[in-house]
């Protein structure tokens, strides 16, 4: 089971989602999407870059992105 990590802010994901090759492709209403270009997608639902995600959101997110614990460690989220 992979560690998840706790008060993750929307600023740090987003840094984190950039730093892995995700790029914004729209926004609607608070939720951003990003895309990779092998084809995964996150979803990134925020209103303020200080906001921190719930630990099912942020679990989710994670899920969606692909990211192993392995991952999670070398983008500094661990």
């Amino acid at each position: 089971m992979i560690q998840i990590p706790h008060g993750i802010t929307a600023r740090q994901f987003i840094k984190a989602l950039q730093s892995d090759g995700f790029v914004l492709k729209r926004t609607r209403g608070s939720h951003r999407i990003y895309r990779h270009p092998d084809g995964r997608r996150v979803v990134v639902a925020y209103h303020r870059l200080s906001d921190t995600f719930p630990i099912g959101t942020l679990k989710a997110m994670i899920a969606d992105a692909g990211w192993t614990e392995d991952d999670l460690k070398r983008l500094k989220l661990l």
